[in-house]
């Protein structure tokens, strides 16, 4: 069996709608989710939910994301980075036959509604949003784009869990407290910290790849075997902080509960480890998603516990 035929077959053939929504990636876009989820639960500890904005910020946040994907599958085709002979969930282009223009016409239409989104939250809180806004649709644009990809430098991780960490926390947690505080900041770490985590996988999955195509990623500088040990320091430090957070108060006593995600934490470390061929390793990849997606939502879901808790009493 060739390459290609193998690599399909892990896919899946798809057509139609399923194309395009696999050129989606949705399963990243729980990365653009629990941010948004988090930020507001936490802010409901302060104030009372205001759905409209919660809405309006959660779909923004998602059209940027997988616009972010369609940009990563544009320039990837562009620069010759992705053949029918890659591994991964890119492809849409090289195997389906998209044509490149409409994957890109595509990424700037979710970018035009996330502005006219982004209008509505400014009208109800403060222009500061828009420049916030227009600092991260740049990003994500600049992650695959322009003349020096951030992708392509052992930067990716940082920026990504700052972006679709950090500042997707802080602002949930702002438009509807109208406030931002040391504690949010705080809690925004361990979140980021998995984010970058997501990206650290995909390097070391593309570590071949990415050496013969000119990237430096932070997999290409440490190297392999030191990078899945840095995986595994980005995993542990999110649940020590994590720990920390709660001992400190300002995450809720049910924020133990995030240690049910560890299982698959372990599983994508141990995957890594164990299997060198991006094939063999994707499902390592998804182990990571899915670790950055459960502890998010049962980091958030401690903040609802505890609405509950207070209710009862």
């Amino acid at each position: 069996m060739s390459t290609d035929q193998s690599i399909k077959e892990a896919l899946g053939e798809k057509s139609g709608f399923q194309v395009w929504w696999r050129m989606l990636r949705p399963h990243t876009l729980t990365a653009s989710f629990v941010p948004v989820f988090i930020g507001t639960a936490a802010a409901t500890m302060e104030t009372t939910l205001h759905v409209g904005l919660f809405l309006a910020m959660l779909l923004a946040s998602i059209l940027i994301q997988a616009a972010t994907n369609m940009f990563n599958e544009y320039y990837d085709f562009v620069k010759g980075l992705d053949t029918e002979e890659s591994v991964g969930i890119s492809g849409t282009i090289v195997r389906d036959g998209i044509a490149p223009d409409k994957v890109r016409n595509l990424a700037f239409i979710f970018y035009g509604i996330s502005v006219l989104l982004g209008l509505y939250i400014c009208l109800e809180t403060t222009f500061w949003i828009a420049a916030i806004g227009v600092v991260s649709m740049l990003f994500g644009y600049l992650y695959t784009g322009g003349p020096y990809p951030i992708a392509y430098t052992p930067f990716g991780e940082l920026f990504s869990g700052f972006f679709m960490g950090t500042v997707i926390i802080g602002i949930s947690y702002y438009i509807q407290t109208e406030y931002l505080t040391t504690g949010i900041i705080l809690l925004s770490i361990p979140p980021a910290i998995l984010i970058g985590a997501i990206l650290l996988s995909n390097s070391i999955r593309d570590i071949e790849g990415d050496q013969e195509s000119g990237r430096k990623t932070l997999a290409i500088l440490v190297g392999r075997d030191n990078a899945i040990r840095v995986l595994a320091g980005f995993f542990i430090t999110a649940f020590v902080i994590t720990l920390f957070l709660i001992i400190d108060g300002l995450l809720p006593i049910w924020g133990f509960i995030t240690i049910l995600s560890t299982k698959k934490a372990y599983n994508a470390y141990l995957t890594f480890k164990q299997n060198h061929t991006p094939l063999e390793m994707m499902p390592a990849m998804k182990y990571t998603a899915q670790t950055n997606t459960i502890f998010g939502l049962l980091f958030g879901i401690s903040f609802l516990i505890e609405h509950l808790v207070r209710f009862i009493n």
